[in-house]
This record gives C-alpha cells, sequence and structure tokens, in this order.
C-alpha cells in the first residue's frame, strides 16, 4: 500500500476500530503509530482534517474532509473515512503518497499537498452533536 507507517490518534485508533472498518483500512491501522492526540502534527491527516489532495492517475486536484460514517456529506465535501479515498489518507502527512485499491479494481496514488486541521476538541473526537 504505501511505504512507511501512517499516524494516528490514540482516539482515533479506538474510535476507527469500534467501526469494523474495511480489511484494507484495518490493516493499515494495525500497523499503524499510534500516539496521543496532543502530539500529532498538525499536517497529518487525522478525523475532521481538511485535505487537499491530488489523484496522480487523473491530475486532479480536491479538498475533502475526513470525518466518520454518519458524518458524510459529500455536498459538503465530507468523505466518510471508510470511503476508499478516506481510508486511504488517514494518517498521512502533507507530501506523502498512497497507492490504493478502488472498488472498480483500479489502483491510484494519492499524494496529500496540505493539511488544515479542525480545532484541538473535533481533533479529539470530543466535538460530537448529539
Amino acid at each position: 500500500m504505501q511505504e512507511g507507517n501512517i499516524i494516528v490518534s490514540e482516539v482515533d485508533f479506538v474510535r476507527l476500530m469500534a467501526i469494523q472498518p474495511h480489511p484494507s483500512l484495518r490493516a493499515e491501522l494495525e500497523r499503524a503509530i499510534v500516539i496521543p492526540v496532543e502530539s500529532i502534527r498538525t499536517d497529518v491527516v487525522t478525523m475532521n482534517a481538511h485535505v487537499h489532495y491530488r489523484d496522480e492517475k487523473t491530475g486532479l486536484d480536491r479538498e475533502v474532509t475526513i470525518v466518520f460514517p454518519e458524518e458524510a456529506d459529500i455536498q459538503q465535501g465530507k468523505v466518510s473515512i471508510l470511503a476508499p479515498v478516506g481510508a486511504a489518507l488517514i494518517g498521512l502527512s502533507a507530501g506523502q503518497a498512497i497507492d490504493w485499491e478502488f472498488p472498480d479494481g483500479t489502483e491510484r496514488r494519492l499524494t496529500v499537498i496540505a493539511v488544515e486541521q479542525a480545532d484541538s476538541t473535533s481533533r479529539a473526537g470530543a466535538n460530537h452533536p448529539h
């Protein structure tokens, strides 16, 4: 999939594993470096981060926010962590790329161009309206 390990906060790791992710995402999470949320660098793709990335196959740049499934809204650019793009980008940092297989059988190389973090409470997963 990718060279090097992804970085995931303890909070994101626990919530993501609890939603029973697809085997490919689960495999990435299981080999991730899991660290306290306050130690996550601001250029790392976390849950609720706004990500500018390029699909190297199509040459298209996109901006999305990676969210939990119940918050997904493609019209607002909110992509579920369970969607192929969300699963591919989580844990990468600006400048990193990953080769990820999509449901249609194609493999795409996604490159993170920039990451903008939500405030620290939403990064910690504590800012969810119920």
